[in-house]
């Protein structure tokens, strides 16, 4: 604290409800299709929507926590009897995360494997504390913070161990300290995004960190795999933002960072963001803030087709020029778009910008891209085509649980790639989608924007519309892998931004080699070594 802000001492949780058990969110907000465009959604799919209501939550059977009494007794010894829970309801909200594949089976009544219990811990030692008993008792450990995963990070997987238990992070959740001098906070791993924004807001300050999970995820959750926002074109990814990380481990305690910068060897802190609690527990996470911007700014252009739009995107990425925000949408996401927002689309495609900062700064930057924008070959239209989207930028995954209960799979993936090996990568994974889902049980609309810019290359965020059918989790399956193999033959990375997990652990190996796996195995067993955290999430079997 070395300018006598005092941090907060509100430790208790941001008071968003819980959420649904079998969908996205908060359960207020779960939403039926109209039957005009539900018939209308099945005739551009080609295919009869059958209904995917989900079971009663009477129905859903879970196998009996295998938790033995002493072991029961040794975690409530750490976090207090009141916070080891054994009950069928929270156990069933810790059973995985929400990817289209989780939301399917719980809908069916499927909700195994779920933990035997879960835990929630106060504060760094508890932490640490129980991975000790887990590491001595050999009890798998699964670290959950928003449980917004949608790649099987949080799936509650027993390995080789009797039992597993979820350590619940909300409980950490403070504003650790604030230095408004240095312009660094530390937040504990469990603060949700709209509780760290408050409390950095009271000091005037922000963190500008908006992926579409906002209003779940977690601190720790953004750093263990590596998130990256809506807003990442002008404040960077997650990873950029954080300067010190403090991780339990069943060795002990790790922390990372101080300065603002190092040549004390290799970055410890960079091998442990993206490690998904397979190498330690992120319980605190020192990060750079900003002050809050005096203007917000909304520019959209429209472009004759994707590939001169993601040139343009290209150009401005190069030219040093980084508007908060940058993302062009491909020919059917802007047609889409604009039915979504009820107003007649233009040809071709759109590319949405975002301006934030003083109000000289974003007057200046403005402009300047809007030269590049011309130079390229765009059309300015304005700030109203990108209003519906910031309005509503976090409902997507609302809109897809409301078309999943009418019986239409939509799901996302997303890559990156270079400037150069980009649009092959985006004709490539798109017909492998195709290809995928056309046949007797209709066919797909395959939607991509450009998500994030950087200066060698972009990524791409795919969306992926079909009827679920008669097997809708072998048939996105057959989708996920198809797009996987595209991903890896035409040099995209595996993912992005939604981390590995359990779905993009196969192709691990040939991201990062054999040798790599190899190295991340090593740190593992110097960490971890009876290998209780997280099991079956990203590192690669030799």
């Amino acid at each position: 604290m070395t300018d006598g802000t005092s941090p907060s001492d509100d430790a208790g949780t941001d008071h968003a409800p819980d959420m649904s058990w079998y969908a996205w969110g908060d359960p207020g907000r779960t939403g039926t299709l109209d039957p005009g465009l539900r018939d209308l959604v099945s005739q551009v799919l080609r295919a009869p929507l059958a209904d995917l209501p989900p079971v009663s939550e009477e129905r859903v059977e879970l196998a009996p926590p295998r938790l033995d009494p002493d072991l029961r007794a040794a975690f409530a010894e750490v976090v207090g009897a009141e916070h080891v829970r054994t009950d069928d309801a929270v156990r069933l909200r810790h059973s995985g995360g929400k990817s289209t594949p989780d939301l399917l089976l719980r809908r069916a009544g499927m909700a195994d494997p779920a933990p035997d219990a879960v835990l929630y811990p106060a504060d760094h030692d508890q932490v640490q504390r129980l991975l000790r008993v887990c590491s001595d008792e050999r009890v798998a450990v699964v670290p959950f913070g928003g449980g917004t995963s949608v790649v099987g990070g949080v799936t509650p997987l027993r390995g080789d161990f009797g039992a597993v238990v979820c350590l619940d992070l909300r409980r950490l959740d403070r504003l650790v300290s604030l230095d408004t001098t240095s312009m660094t906070a530390v937040l504990g791993a469990g603060v949700r995004t709209p509780r760290a924004e408050a409390m950095l807001a009271e000091h005037g300050c922000t963190l500008g960190h908006l992926p579409q999970s906002y209003e779940y995820a977690s601190i720790g959750g953004y750093a263990a795999t590596r998130s990256s926002g809506q807003a990442s074109s002008g404040y960077g990814r997650f990873e950029d933002m954080v300067v010190s990380l403090r991780v339990a481990t069943p060795r002990g305690t790790l922390e990372t960072g101080g300065p603002p910068a190092s040549a004390a060897g290799p970055d410890l802190g960079r091998l442990l963001l993206g490690s998904e609690g397979t190498l330690g527990v992120i319980t605190e996470v020192g990060l750079r803030v900003r002050r809050r911007p005096e203007r917000v700014l909304d520019e959209a252009w429209s472009f004759p087709d994707f590939p001169t739009g993601v040139e343009a995107l290209r150009a401005l990425a190069q030219s040093g020029l980084r508007p908060t925000m940058a993302r062009v949408l491909d020919e059917a996401e802007t047609f889409v778009g604009a039915a979504m927002a009820g107003r007649e689309a233009t040809p071709g495609c759109q590319a949405v910008l975002g301006f934030e900062g003083t109000e000289s700064e974003v007057e200046v930057l403005a402009a300047a891209v809007g030269k590049v924008m011309e130079a390229s070959g765009g059309t300015a239209w304005g700030a109203e085509p990108v209003a519906h989207w910031r309005n509503n930028r976090f409902s997507a995954p609302y809109l897809r649980d409301t078309l999943l209960s009418a019986g239409v799979l939509t799901e996302t993936l997303e890559t990156a790639a270079s400037w150069s090996a980009l649009l092959p990568l985006y004709t490539a994974v798109s017909e492998a989608l195709t290809e995928a889902l056309e046949g007797e049980e209709g066919g797909a609309v395959v939607m991509c924007h450009v998500s994030h810019t950087y200066p060698t290359g972009a990524s791409l965020y795919f969306t992926v519309a079909t009827a679920a059918g008669s097997a809708p989790l072998e048939r996105w399956g057959r989708a996920k892998r198809a797009a996987s193999e595209a991903i890896t033959a035409h040099g995209g990375t595996i993912t992005h931004h939604h981390a590995v997990g359990t779905d993009h652990r196969p192709w691990m190996n040939a991201e990062i080699g054999p040798l790599g796996g190899e190295v991340l195995r090593a740190v593992k067993t110097a960490l971890d070594p009876v290998g209780v955290l997280n099991p079956g999430k990203l590192i690669p079997d030799p």
